[in-house]
């Protein structure tokens, strides 16, 4: 079967195509999906390439330039380029079975991760229970050397703490105000005729007045007897006699502070008459050079650290009664 070309058009374009029954199959438009609506414009397509894809004599002339795939992609359909994403096959179902498989291997996996993660633990706790044990035995070894020092360093910082807190509880709840003001008070007098006498005696033997009233305080609180204490007082007045080479007025005023301070009625008002007679009878053998020498030698007086701990007792008895009160008013209003 032959088609004529009229000649109003150009001679190129006239051709025969002759198209057989088995690859000719009529053509269906489709229309082209859009995400809102359909749309109703009518297909267009060149009659040319659809005739000159089914004429064998004029194939290799229209499809110069074309590659072999393209060839045998376009050679078993007709349809044109623009709808061929249409014919696109539909995905088939995945095969989810082999992912059983697969999981059973993860499992299992997994498991022996974990089984040599637990394996991981025991040995870091084997490990750091070993190096426990040579830490101990380092201080074991040590401890056998230097053990018993540190031990007592330790039961004395211990007895000192306990042995504060117990000066501290006894002043604060049983410290006798009049007894440690009428001390201040003896003693300030003793150390007064010395200074008088001898001027700076007290800031030159802050250590022995602070002995001395170390002393006094044992004899009191009974931690020593009395036969060892006037053995001590004698001893301390030997040492500032004899070995620091000091006047008699100055050597027997710790002494005579102590004593002035801690003992009987009769014994303290023998001990100031005694030593301001022996303060009188110093001062009397000075010459007067000596005199005013001292009395421009007098500098600032310290106080010495028995009185300091006297004065600091009464201040802290009379705050704790004074808070003791004012609690209990607080309570009863």
């Amino acid at each position: 079967m032959a088609t004529t070309i009229p000649t109003l058009l150009s001679p190129t374009l006239s051709f025969k195509p002759s198209i057989p029954s088995t690859q000719f199959q009529p053509f269906r438009p489709q229309f082209r999906r859009k995400s809102i609506a359909f749309s109703a414009k009518s297909p267009t397509f060149t009659l040319g390439r659809l005739f000159a894809l089914s004429d064998k004599d004029s194939n290799g002339d229209v499809l110069t330039g074309l590659d072999e795939a393209e060839k045998e992609a376009r050679g078993n359909s007709t349809m044109p380029e623009r709808f061929r994403y249409l014919t696109k096959e539909v995905p088939s179902p995945p095969v989810r079975w082999p992912w059983f498989v697969v999981m059973a291997f993860l499992i299992y996996a997994w498991r022996a991760v974990l089984f040599e993660l637990s394996n991981w633990k025991n040995a870091a706790i084997a490990i750091g229970r070993f190096i426990g044990y040579v830490l101990k035995y380092a201080f074991a070894v040590v401890y056998h050397f230097i053990g018993s020092p540190i031990t007592f360093s330790i039961r004395c910082m211990e007895d000192l703490f306990y042995t504060v807190r117990a000066c501290y509880s006894w002043i604060i709840g049983n410290a006798p105000v009049p007894d440690l003001t009428l001390i201040i008070v003896l003693s300030s007098i003793v150390l007064a005729i010395g200074e008088a006498t001898v001027p700076n005696c007290i800031n030159s033997q802050p250590y022995v007045l602070t002995v001395s009233g170390l002393i006094g305080y044992a004899a009191v609180r009974g931690y020593i007897s009395e036969p060892l204490f006037w053995t001590l007082l004698l001893g301390v007045y030997a040492f500032s006699k004899f070995l620091k080479k000091r006047d008699d007025v100055s050597a027997a005023m710790p002494v005579a502070a102590v004593l002035a301070g801690v003992g009987e009625p009769w014994v303290r008002v023998l001990v100031i008459i005694s030593y301001t007679t022996l303060a009188i009878y110093q001062y009397s053998k000075l010459p007067s050079e000596g005199k005013e020498a001292g009395e421009v030698e007098t500098r600032e007086m310290r106080l010495p650290i028995p009185l300091l701990l006297a004065a600091l007792a009464i201040g802290l008895r009379v705050a704790a009664k004074w808070a003791g009160y004012r609690h209990l008013t607080w309570m009863i209003v």
